[in-house]
């Protein structure tokens, strides 16, 4: 069967996250002991003790998605289950790295955490002053002419054809929503975030970033791997290098990537991750077939009853 594994990115997370997948099997037990002993955190304790305001802290946050996202794939590669497309929203991009086996599960960790650091130190840099915001109800296209020529203001998340995410100062996303409001938007929802991110006010992050990034290795993709910054499957690792980075700054062109999975002939799209966001998407996207989300153990469990049946 050909499957394409969807990873979730921030904003998916949630307290106790992972732990039926955790008391069910062995080999996830094993991922998590990676992960601790690579990032030097109790990934346990912050996956199934952490609050929900402690799980949003960026730097935190991207390790736990992380490692569930891993955790879920691993459940299936168990039941021999393996994926020959991969792609992921904005973080989860960095889950399918490890899918398309550019990076190893050892080296993972690391590397999403050094980015949360970064990303947090960039945008506790620019203060309170700092906002997303999603719009609901409003074409990509009309969203892009009410806030082009509004200072600090972008588009940052092409979630859907209805529904797409600004970014930048609190100033530029204020005028910016009440722009959209104007020209017909359902609804503008501020977002809980830290920062401006996908946005070229992340630039710091993004120079700091790419001088860690510079000394990883990075093995060529073994399957098909889509890009947030294209929309388009990725060629090689050092294109993957440069996509890596310029995701940082650049916005998620979610409804494209869909546009290119859906034109990959894949018979199944999985959710490897917490919560449904990018099933849900995958609904309103307009295209083809459906995309299952799997972050708990029953709903793993009847999928994989479900492909070996077929």
């Amino acid at each position: 069967m050909n499957i394409c594994f969807l990873f979730p990115g921030q904003g998916a997370q949630y307290p106790g996250m992972g732990r039926d997948l955790y008391a069910e099997s062995q080999s996830v037990r094993e991922l998590f002991e990676i992960a601790s002993e690579s990032s030097g955190i109790d990934t346990a304790k912050l996956l199934f003790e952490a609050d929900e305001s402690e799980l949003k802290e960026t730097k935190n946050t991207q390790l736990a998605i992380t490692l569930m996202n891993l955790a879920v794939r691993r459940f299936f590669l168990d039941q021999q289950i393996e994926s020959s497309g991969a792609a992921g929203f904005s973080l989860g991009e960095w889950s399918a790295y490890v899918d398309a086996g550019v990076l190893g599960e050892q080296d993972i960790f690391p590397i999403v955490l050094k980015r949360g650091e970064l990303m947090a130190a960039a945008a506790a840099e620019l203060g309170a002053s700092s906002a997303m915001a999603a719009i609901l109800g409003l074409e990509t296209e009309a969203v892009e002419r009410a806030v082009e020529g509004i200072e600090g203001v972008f588009p940052a998340n092409y979630n859907s054809p209805e529904q797409t995410v600004i970014s930048g100062s609190q100033e530029g996303v204020d005028r910016g929503g009440a722009a959209c409001k104007e020209a017909g938007a359902k609804r503008v929802l501020p977002l809980k975030v830290s920062g401006p991110f996908h946005t070229p006010m992340m630039e710091k992050a993004r120079e700091d970033f790419a001088e860690y990034f510079s000394s990883i290795e990075l093995a060529e993709p073994r399957k098909t791997l889509y890009s947030n910054v294209t929309g388009a499957p990725i060629g090689d690792s050092r294109q993957l290098r440069l996509r890596a980075l310029e995701q940082i700054t650049s916005p998620v062109r979610w409804t494209a990537e869909e546009r290119s999975i859906g034109e990959g002939g894949y018979d199944l799209l999985v959710e490897c991750g917490p919560g449904k966001v990018l099933s849900g998407l995958w609904k309103k996207s307009g295209q083809n077939g459906s995309c299952h989300g799997t972050d708990k153990i029953e709903a793993i469990q009847e999928l994989i009853e479900k492909i070996k049946e077929t």
